[in-house]
């Protein structure tokens, strides 16, 4: 380790990586070294074989994605493999969030057997989806579920399934789009050839995998670093109209794009397509070949994520407004008949954050179903809590951290307090933030671009690699200035000095003077927990501090 700066080695230690061997894999991952045989995975032969023999026979082939910014790019990955070998018989279902919700649909099935569809390839979903999938192979259709959720105790009869999770493949925590790319390095593997297609072609959909894996918040280490890595090197180059023109709406360089720009800029929109209208738009985005329809798809998508941010706004003020006059429980359920289903997992977010509980928040479909979302903490798996309270559940199902489920109207009342009872039994050490794990800085002449190139050999950044904590002891506040879109004055920039005279900006946004663990007013003296940030904004670098907290 000693042929790293001590910084480096530092942060390092800080994600578990102790040897020279390890950090080498890490700090330069390979693609060819680190990325496993997909044929470790159980069924990854028989899916490609029957992938092939549709091709072949010109059979009509359905893509049933999600309708998430994972399961959305893995249609994509899918698809772009498709035109490559141009095969056209084939469409893209994906469900609507607010009337069908989550997984397979019996009517959606139904639909295809009246179509003849032959194959149907599930992406992001499926694992639980016992019923519809003996819907479909008992009428001739032939099921290859790609997914990576946590089965329940019996799983579908389908012809294929690719689960890293119910098989013995190394990496368990790929995403759904990772999956499918596995299913695609498979497919390329075996007829590359065959189909003349280039070796390494299939790199190019990596913008889609790393686009997935960050907005669906798995862990970036193992196959999911290189997968990460690889992926921003390619989203820098892409050559996807509808995602450059999104990019470039919202003054991104794609040059500088960054694990932020996807998780707070790219992923909102094109989450808000299934949110608030049709989540074919986002479809649509990424796969499009024409400009206009490219351009038109932004606008709109920018214009029903404002509506989404209205919404989910009005919601939660509702809900801290019931929390007024209402006893406070370990689980939090929460709901109203009008809430709009599409939003109600980012409302869940951002109550489980405020609150440090796990919630659940439901609403009613246009099917008058009582169905919601769940977020946890950190201190207990959703899908654990939702297992304990199966009688309550129509159906559920999701990840440790987030989840989605259908309720019995009779027992939606019931609902906090059953779960509420069951948490003290299966809650588990609730992991601290990264502020527990800050690494103390003396002054703020750290804050230069050597050691933010330093830091910046370890992104992306993400879930088991976050980015790093700083801590400055004992700094002034020289100024506190607010500034937004339109005079809005949401954000927060703040000038910071130290006793050797070195100043330096520090920002937060979405935030005001009252929104940290200290009350901010200037010429005060306070400690900064901060990760460095550079900022280009309108082609000016600026190397500054994003505020993670303030204390006294």
């Amino acid at each position: 380790m000693e042929k790293y700066s001590e910084l480096l080695q530092i942060l390092l230690k800080k994600i578990g990586i102790l040897d020279k061997e390890k950090a080498e894999a890490f700090l330069n991952p390979n693609y060819e070294r680190d990325m496993h045989d997909p044929f470790l995975m159980k069924d990854m032969e028989c899916s490609c074989v029957r992938i092939f023999e549709a091709i072949e026979a010109k059979e009509k082939i359905i893509i049933y994605s999600d309708y998430d910014a994972d399961g959305i790019p893995g249609a994509v990955i899918l698809q772009d493999l498709f035109k490559k070998i141009n095969f056209k018989n084939f469409e893209v279902y994906i469900p609507q969030r607010n009337s069908e919700g989550y997984g397979l649909s019996i009517d959606a099935i139904k639909e295809f057997i009246n179509k003849n569809v032959k194959l149907l390839i599930t992406i992001d979903l499926g694992i639980t989806a016992i019923e519809e999938v003996a819907q479909a192979e008992s009428n001739g259709i032939d099921v290859i579920i790609t997914d990576h959720h946590l089965s329940q105790k019996n799983i579908p009869r389908a012809y294929a399934i690719l689960n890293p999770k119910i098989d013995n493949y190394p990496e368990k925590m790929l995403c759904g789009a990772g999956v499918v790319f596995k299913l695609i390095q498979g497919f390329i593997k075996k007829y590359g050839e065959f189909y003349k297609i280039n070796e390494g072609w299939e790199k190019w959909a990596l913008d889609m995998v790393a686009l997935a894996t960050l907005s669906d918040m798995v862990p970036l280490v193992g196959e999911n670093r290189v997968i990460s890595y690889f992926g921003m090197t390619v989203l820098k180059k892409t050559h996807r109209l509808g995602l450059q023109k999104l990019l470039s709406k919202m003054n991104i360089d794609k040059r500088y794009i960054t694990e932020d720009d996807i998780g707070f800029m790219v992923t909102p929109k094109l989450n808000a397509a299934s949110r608030m209208d049709d989540p074919i738009r986002a479809y649509e985005l990424l796969s499009t070949d024409d400009e206009i329809e490219a351009g038109n798809l932004v606008n709109h998508l920018l214009k029903i994520n404002d509506n989404r941010k209205v919404v989910v706004a009005g919601i939660v003020r509702e809900v801290k407004r019931n929390f007024e006059k209402r006893e406070m429980r370990d689980v939090i359920v929460i709901g109203n008949p009008s809430w709009r289903i599409g939003v109600l997992g980012l409302v869940a977010g951002k109550i489980a954050d405020e609150y440090e509980k796990p919630v659940f928040v439901w609403g009613r479909d246009e099917n008058n179903l009582i169905k919601g979302s769940c977020r946890s903490d950190g201190s207990v798996s959703v899908v654990e809590l939702m297992t304990a309270a199966t009688d309550h559940f129509i159906e559920f199902g999701g990840h440790e951290l987030a989840g989605g489920f259908t309720v019995y109207d009779e027992k939606i009342h019931l609902l906090e307090e059953t779960l509420s009872n069951f948490y003290e039994k299966i809650k588990t050490n609730k992991n601290e933030t990264e502020i527990e794990e800050f690494i103390l800085r003396k002054d703020l002449s750290f804050v230069n671009m050597k050691n933010y190139k330093e830091v910046e050999k370890l992104a992306p950044f993400g879930l088991e690699n976050p980015k790093p904590v700083f801590r400055f002891n004992s700094l002034n506040i020289e100024k506190i200035k607010k500034f937004g879109k339109n005079g809005s004055g949401e954000h927060l920039e703040i000038i910071f000095s130290d006793s050797s005279g070195n100043k330096k900006n520090g920002i937060s946004f979405f935030s005001s003077t009252d929104s940290f663990s200290a009350p901010l007013e200037e010429n005060k003296k306070v400690d900064l927990f901060a990760t460095l940030d550079l900022s280009r904004f309108k082609g000016k670098e600026e190397l500054r501090l994003r505020i993670v907290d303030i204390t006294g």
